[in-house]
């Protein structure tokens, strides 16, 4: 099943804000309905492909049949950028600028090292793309030339499961779902539940540095890597052969982030857990966002360790997004300081101790609890804020996320510079935003935060929200942030990503890719920057 066209996921789920909502967007923040865009796929005007009958001809080959090829002109929408707000926002309003030729549906490792191989004899670009789920442009490369999308979804296979050494290897276009399909009827759990699970895939996963909602518990993505193979325009790169290696520099650290500008990752060997026999979330109440960090820190650094952390600043407490369903319903009343959502999965003894022993930490740190009905709430709806983003972009409301990360002692300084950096810039702009944030993952030595933003769209929404997210990047890059924490680079942060690594980091990636991409052939312009 392919995902809406213009918005999020299964069309199906969509739902329209409950009138309180539309209200309060009304009265609070001057949001009022706009004139749409084209209302059907079929309504809009997507241009001839521009693919010369050479490079078609040399595609076809390298996939082994025509029907492997497609340069229709829905196949060709549905491949166009991703799901970020000005990526929906842009495709809702007609515009089919960064289309691409033609999609290409390899079936193995070698049809992908011969398309690229095509693409770069013919001149072509190549995209690769898994669940379409990019929220930073990671699928709008900066290029003249035609280019083709390179969907995975037909390398879906679980390849290998060492049940004695707890890895399984995934092909990339296994989709979150299918991988817990698989491993659970194993009696195995991947843990790895990003807030884009029902859609994002595998290879998705290791290309942008995934972290999922149980990073407490099971670790971003990028530490569950234990192997990779490649493609490249100039061959196959297969790097990890132990769980650790002193032998040279990690080549699979260069891998993961790489979103698809230094190859196509074609399989992704992981480690495994037992499925947990217990899960349970519960939610505890703290007076202000400083105590809640403060009790998340004492647990991240001390432990006992949660599977699932989380703590929303008092505004996204009182709106209910950590429970979207929630949102709107009547008889719900305004909840007043912040809502921490903790989360235990394992054997039932190690779920019981764990909980008791946090349970303590959070009552010394302040906490009160309420009960396991705001975890229950949150699991229930832990996927759902993306189509509760598409019915404020329906009601004329602007919604749109940035998350960041730094050490604890920054982060008090990183969350006002952001929260005021974007209230200021959106307020000047005559569009007064509500601006919510939450930490969502935690190490020992930080944490993410994770910003949600909704004001009017302005009179051009693209245009209208440029300036506030510069302004936040810049923000986040002079208190000690990092431009993305799970997100990933794409070209949206490519400039802030620059001025993070400085220009010989830059020139070092570059000289890696032009390497393993001589004819640049792969995702131009993302993260890398074109010479």
């Amino acid at each position: 099943m392919d995902m809406l066209w213009s918005g999020w996921g299964d069309p199906a789920k969509a739902a329209p804000l409950p009138d309180t909502v539309t209200g309060l967007l009304r009265d609070l923040l001057g949001v009022t309905p706009r004139a749409s865009g084209p209302s059907t796929l079929a309504d809009l005007d997507v241009p001839a492909p521009d693919l010369a009958d050479g490079a078609r001809k040399a595609l076809v080959a390298a996939l082994g049949g025509e029907e492997r090829l497609r340069d229709d002109a829905e196949s060709r929408v549905r491949h166009t950028r991703g799901k970020s707000t000005p990526d929906l926002l842009r495709i809702r309003s007609g515009e089919v600028d960064a289309l691409p030729a033609a999609v290409a549906l390899p079936a193995d490792h070698d049809q992908v090292l011969a398309v690229l191989r095509a693409c770069a004899e013919h001149g072509l670009a190549a995209v690769p793309f898994g669940g379409g789920t990019s929220v930073v442009g990671g699928l709008a490369p900066t290029t003249e030339r035609p280019f083709v999308a390179l969907d995975l979804r037909l390398l879906d296979r679980l390849l290998d499961l060492d049940e004695v050494s707890r890895t399984a290897t995934l092909q990339p276009g296994l989709r979150g779902p299918q991988v817990e399909a698989l491993l659970n009827a194993e009696g195995w759990t991947l843990g790895h539940f990003p807030q884009s699970f029902e859609w994002a895939s595998v290879g998705g996963f290791a290309a942008a540095r995934s972290s999922g909602q149980a990073s407490a518990g099971y670790g971003r993505f990028d530490e569950m890597v234990l192997a990779l193979t490649v493609a490249t325009p100039e061959g196959t790169l297969q790097v990890g052969r132990a769980p650790r290696s002193a032998a040279g520099p990690d080549l699979r650290q260069l891998v993961l982030g790489s979103e698809g500008a230094l190859g196509v990752i074609t399989s992704v060997t992981v480690r495994i857990r037992p499925l947990p026999a217990e899960r349970i979330y519960e939610g505890w109440r703290f007076p202000s966002f400083a105590e809640g960090t403060a009790a998340l820190r004492r647990l991240a650094q001390d432990g006992p360790r949660p599977t699932v952390l989380r703590l929303s600043d008092e505004t996204e407490t009182f709106i209910g997004l950590a429970q979207p369903d929630a949102i709107g319903s009547a008889g719900t009343p305004p909840a007043s300081g912040c809502m921490a959502v903790v989360g235990y999965e394992g054997t039932a003894e190690d779920t019981e101790a764990r909980r008791a022993a946090a349970r303590e930490v959070l009552l010394a740190c302040g906490g009160e609890y309420a009960g396991e009905e705001p975890g229950d709430r949150w699991e229930h709806g832990r996927y759902n804020a993306p189509y509760l983003r598409d019915a404020l972009l329906d009601a004329g409301a602007f919604a749109e996320t940035l998350e960041t990360a730094a050490f604890w002692s920054a982060l008090p300084g990183l969350y006002t510079a952001v929260r005021d950096a974007l209230t200021t810039t959106l307020t000047d702009a005559g569009t007064p935003p509500l601006v919510m944030c939450h930490i969502s993952h935690t190490y020992e030595n930080g944490a993410s935060l994770y910003f949600t933003v909704v004001s009017a769209q302005g009179a051009d929404p693209v245009a209208h929200w440029e300036p506030a997210k510069r302004a936040a990047n810049d923000a986040i890059l002079a208190a000690g942030g990092t431009i993305s924490h799970h997100h990933g680079v794409g070209t949206d942060h490519r400039d802030g990503y620059l001025r993070e690594v400085g220009p010989l980091g830059i020139r070092m990636l570059q000289a890696v890719k032009a390497e393993v991409d001589p004819s640049g052939v792969l995702n131009p312009g993302v993260l890398v920057p074109v010479r």
